[in-house]
């Protein structure tokens, strides 16, 4: 079957270790299921994959991708929850929790097997390449807004680095929940995208805001580490799933954080049953990934370069 598949890691240059080509018919153990892909999207855990993190030589070759939906060998329509081992099912309750790709093979191929339990239907409101948005950049956002910040409606929210996959959907849940959205980005054509999705205003990066927010949406890291502590009201939380500029800023704003009692938070991915509420919430209010570009799987490292580059608002899919 095709597959978009790490080869080699390459830890300055990722794409050198990205190679597309046949590999071998997924092996299907007992209580796990084969799903035929029908969309799969892309995020920066694929090309942190073929740096090396979260994956190791002996790994290789690993087909790539998180994010899928699909049919089922019932031929259900289904969407791909990417977390293996959270709760024992189809591993044993002792295998670590890993995301797809790191130790299972990913989606960005013809058929994958994941445990049944990973399995959950698709709205037939949402299409497959809609649906393919979800399960990682999309739930990141859904859990960083309403699990870990516990925001509700008229709660104010700063979105850093619009037009990333967590950034974007960040924005769109958030003003579909009632939320007042600021957002930054140095690009003034995201900013005004960001507008138009719903962001109350967009600002340059660093800009001072209208006035402090209750929370912080961080995913860039180092670049607008200063600027997230700064714009939060006393007791203002940060949630943080991402770093894409470093993981080390210039200042880390303690005095501010212990003066002024905030809260900083890490979100990796979500739930299951998180996941059944983000698309439930995208079923009752309206709400659609924003699709930067629809590509074939066969024209998977044109995404790549996309999104290594940054020149892109939303989530890249790849079809098959």
């Amino acid at each position: 079957m095709f597959a978009a598949y790490a080869a080699r890691i390459d830890r300055e240059k990722p794409l050198n270790g990205l190679e597309l080509g046949e590999r071998p018919e997924p092996h299907v153990p007992v209580g796990w299921t084969a799903v035929n892909v029908r969309a799969a999207s892309l995020n920066h855990h694929d090309l942190w994959s073929l740096r090396g993190v979260g994956i190791g030589e002996e790994s290789l070759p690993m087909i790539l991708g998180c994010d899928a939906a699909g049919v089922d060998a019932d031929g259900n329509e289904v969407v791909i929850y990417p977390v293996i081992g959270l709760t024992g099912h189809g591993v044993g309750p002792d295998e670590p929790r890993t995301i797809l790709t790191e130790k299972y093979q990913g989606t960005f191929t013809e058929r994958v097997a994941v445990p049944q339990w990973n399995v959950l239907p698709k709205p037939k409101e949402l299409t497959f390449e809609e649906a393919a948005c979800l399960p990682t950049a999309w739930l990141t956002a859904y859990r960083m807004l309403f699990t870990k910040a516990e925001l509700r409606p008229g709660d104010s929210v700063l979105v850093q680095g619009a037009g990333g996959g967590v950034a974007t959907a960040a924005i769109v849940l958030g003003a579909a929940a009632g939320l007042r959205v600021f957002a930054t980005s140095r690009d003034e054509a995201k900013r005004r995208r960001a507008e138009e999705l719903g962001a109350e205003l967009a600002l340059e990066s660093g800009a001072r805001l209208p006035h402090r927010v209750d929370a912080v949406m961080e995913t860039v890291g180092a670049a607008t580490w200063s600027h997230s502590v700064k714009s939060l009201k006393p007791g203002g939380t940060i949630a943080i799933s991402g770093a894409t500029s470093g993981y080390t800023p210039s200042s880390g704003e303690l005095h501010r954080i212990f003066f002024q009692e905030l809260r900083v938070l890490g979100s990796t991915m979500g739930t299951k049953e998180e996941l059944a509420a983000l698309m439930s919430f995208c079923v009752a209010k309206g709400v659609r990934p924003v699709i930067d570009s629809t590509l074939p799987l066969d024209r998977a490292r044109e995404g790549f370069e996309k999104m290594a580059t940054g020149d892109l608002f939303g989530k890249i899919v790849l079809t098959v």
